[in-house]
């Protein structure tokens, strides 16, 4: 049986959970999240194409009391109590060198890690490009195993790479909270554009 043959639509639940229902929450319940759960998210956030199949972006589980107290210094002040009240916050991250893993990813084409060596600037933009993709995969991964996702830009990313990245290899983007709601997790759902105002058919 082909990849083709196995396509078929999402029902309109599943949709909803991903996409048209799917809310940021603010805050979280006390219920812990696994080890098992957080893996089985990367399990699903792997898959969707990057360009090149460059895969890179890096992903930090921040979860234990002492790991939160080095990250919430790095977090702007509105943010603080969504951090805290998060079982746990995911760090992603860009992997500078994401191009040394080239012969394994792109077994066809294993000189293109050469290419990207001598070229900081098409390796930058690739791995912003990739890592980005990635990023909002991650979020609907978090959603479809029936967790809620809290994504936020509000932090020192030099802070958080010089606390947890020591190598500097890594450079964070994004930090993502993950959990079930808690008490008022939802802000009011703001407008988005219509139709008229994004789509062409040519």
């Amino acid at each position: 049986m082909t990849h083709a043959d196995t396509v078929t639509a999402l029902d309109a639940h599943s949709r909803e959970l991903l996409f048209s229902n799917a809310r940021t929450a603010n805050t979280f319940s006390s219920e812990p999240v696994s080890d098992a759960v957080l893996k089985e998210v990367w399990e699903l956030a792997k898959w969707p194409p990057t360009a090149a199949n460059t895969q890179p972006l890096r992903v930090l589980y921040v979860r234990s009391d002492e790991a939160k107290e080095r990250l919430l210094p790095h977090v702007a002040e509105g943010n603080v109590a969504k951090v805290r009240s998060a079982p746990v916050t995911a760090v992603l991250a860009m992997d500078s060198a994401f191009h040394e893993h080239i012969p394994t990813v792109l077994p066809f084409r294993p000189e293109m890690k050469e290419v990207l060596e001598a070229n900081e600037d098409m390796r930058t933009s690739m791995g912003t490009f990739g890592s980005t993709l990635q990023a909002g995969y991650f979020i609907l991964a978090v959603r479809s195993v029936g967790l809620t996702a809290g994504p936020m830009a509000g932090f020192d990313s030099a802070g958080v790479d010089s606390e947890f990245f020591g190598d500097g290899r890594w450079k964070s983007t994004l930090l993502v909270n993950i959990g079930h709601p808690g008490k008022d997790p939802w802000f009011d759902r703001l407008p988005r554009l219509h139709d008229d105002d994004v789509l062409r058919f040519a």
